[in-house]
């Protein structure tokens, strides 16, 4: 099986980061709001996609340089903020030996800063997806990110395990043909947060990250007996 992992959120604990940078910017801009909100609301979203929304609601474009301004501030504190998910080295370590890589709705440039700082861009490279930069370059929740890491290892969408932690990651897969394994354990985990991920067509959602050998294996025999 083909184990297919988000990046933000799921191996990094970086979803916390850009949520604070967010609100700052965003509640700066004239549209109050707290990185909590921004959890809620926005997960698994671009900043494009945030914007658009916020533009909607305020009547008015945000400012020239608002996008420019967050990437950096964003970019910067994950560089010396950003830790790993709790137990993801040790995952991997069981998981040795089976095909892995990451697809992310983040830049390849961010994807990077936040794996080298946690020192996992090594066990991944160079099977490090953008979303943005492969295929049809189209984010999650369309299935680009997903058919295009299919089609590098060669393999059924059938034999690919995705873990995700948005609905619009957990929606993407599943319309990659995907079974996906929703997780909660990183920092801007919410209430209701399984339950969106499992109304997005996850499968199973797990908390920890050393649960997911057991559910990888799970789902492999499943598998072996359609």
């Amino acid at each position: 099986m083909l184990i297919v992992f988000d990046c933000d959120g799921v191996i990094v604990d970086s979803e916390i980061i850009a949520a604070a940078v967010d609100a700052e910017f965003l509640t700066e801009a004239g549209y109050s709001v707290t990185p909590a909100e921004v959890n809620r609301r926005f997960a698994g979203l671009t900043s494009r996609e945030i914007a658009a929304i916020v533009e909607g609601e305020i009547g008015r474009p945000l400012p020239d340089e608002f996008f420019e301004s967050v990437r950096q501030e964003t970019d910067l504190r994950l560089a010396t903020e950003v830790k790993a998910v709790p137990g993801i080295h040790e995952v991997l370590d069981r998981l040795d030996g089976s095909p892995r890589c990451v697809a992310s709705n983040s830049s390849s440039e961010r994807i990077a800063i936040s794996l080298k700082k946690t020192l996992l861009y090594d066990r991944f490279a160079p099977y490090i997806f953008s979303a943005v930069e492969v295929g049809t370059r189209e984010p999650k929740p369309s299935p680009n990110v997903y058919r295009y890491a299919f089609e590098q290892f060669a393999v059924a969408p059938r034999d690919a395990i995705v873990i995700e932690d948005s609905f619009p990651g957990v929606t993407a897969a599943r319309a990659a043909g995907a079974r996906v394994v929703g997780f909660t354990g990183a920092s801007h985990t919410f209430p209701g947060h399984a339950d969106l991920l499992t109304a997005a067509g996850a499968e199973t959602v797990i908390r920890r990250l050393a649960d997911l050998p057991a559910v990888v294996e799970a789902m492999a025999a499943w598998a072996g007996m359609d």
